[in-house]
């Protein structure tokens, strides 16, 4: 039997507040898993998919073998691939579904041929993917790739930051029964916005990068501000506002939708803070008639990596 490549891709919380499209990072212990074959036939074909029966077994319409496809083509390498996926992530989650199944498939074929490629060059493997599902953006590829908290400066050429992350910074992420297309939370975004809203937009951004630098925890809470994507995309999700002003009252540094939702996510002080935020999440959720899941996590997590 030929060898063959276990590859676990985490999870990443997008955005984080006013990062819409250009921060993410990466969650623990959440996400998606690709083991990867030689095949005796040139191509990539997906021999098996567990955990999401909506998903398709079509090559041209599976992000994990369309990120294994380019990653042959970048290495320049003809071969045969099959893949076997295994989702640990609901689809339509806002936690970055379809970029860990990209970036598992991406990473585990590289390290099948070899490693002809570094890490970060297959990121662009894995925004093709993306791209085919849920449009060209790099803020959950890059995280769940990399690891850590990741800025991404550019996608054309592929230009990605990593960022300090402060000590002891616990991330919370809670899911409710309720799924939210990306196509749908991208469809209520405005297509214009006030000078006035994108200068305070920068100007948080700005502030939660130097507060990551810097330590600064006073003022990454008060960087944690979206008045442009989450106002819209909170009235998609049932007792999204409700569920972000009770973490705020359990202590949460911040909270705010996770990528295009319906999770949404606090950043905490603590672990202990943290639980104390997850709990009063979830019961904000409850009250509005959903049942939810809640997730800890360190802030500072790996990517991808053999397992």
């Amino acid at each position: 039997m030929s060898e063959s490549i276990r590859v676990f891709a985490p999870a990443t919380i997008s955005n984080l507040g006013p990062g819409f499209d250009i921060l993410g990072i990466a969650v623990a212990s959440l996400g998606d898993t690709v083991v990867a074959r030689r095949a005796p036939e040139r191509g990539v074909r997906i021999q098996v998919i567990t955990g999401a029966d909506a998903l398709p077994l079509d090559p041209e319409k599976n992000t994990a073998a369309i990120a294994a496809a380019a990653t042959l083509r970048r290495a320049g390498i003809e071969a045969g691939v099959e893949l076997e996926l295994h989702k640990g992530l609901p689809i339509g989650s806002g936690l970055g579904s379809s970029a860990a199944s990209a970036v598992a498939a991406a990473y585990a074929t590289n390290l099948l041929l070899g490693s002809p490629l570094r890490k970060p060059e297959l990121i662009e493997p894995c925004l093709e993917a993306e791209a085919a599902v849920a449009g060209r953006h790099g803020d959950n590829v890059a995280p769940s790739l990399l690891g850590g908290l990741i800025l991404v400066r550019s996608l054309d050429p592929v230009d990605v930051v990593r960022l300090p992350i402060p000590d002891g910074l616990t991330l919370v992420v809670v899911t409710p029964d309720f799924s939210l297309p990306t196509r749908e939370a991208r469809a209520v975004l405005p297509r214009e916005v006030p000078l006035s809203a994108t200068v305070e937009m920068a100007a948080n951004l700005g502030a939660l990068v130097a507060a990551c630098a810097s330590g600064d925890l006073g003022l990454m809470a008060r960087a944690m501000t979206d008045r442009i994507v989450e106002p819209r995309r909170a009235d998609l999700i049932p007792g999204a506002r409700a569920v972000i002003e009770a973490a705020r009252h359990a202590g949460a540094l911040g909270s705010s939708i996770s990528g295009a939702g319906p999770s949404i996510f606090a950043i905490c002080r603590s672990a202990r803070s943290g639980q104390e935020a997850a709990e009063a999440m979830r019961r904000a959720f409850a009250a509005h008639g959903l049942a939810a899941t809640a997730h800890l996590s360190p802030a500072d997590c790996p990517g991808a990596r053999r397992v």
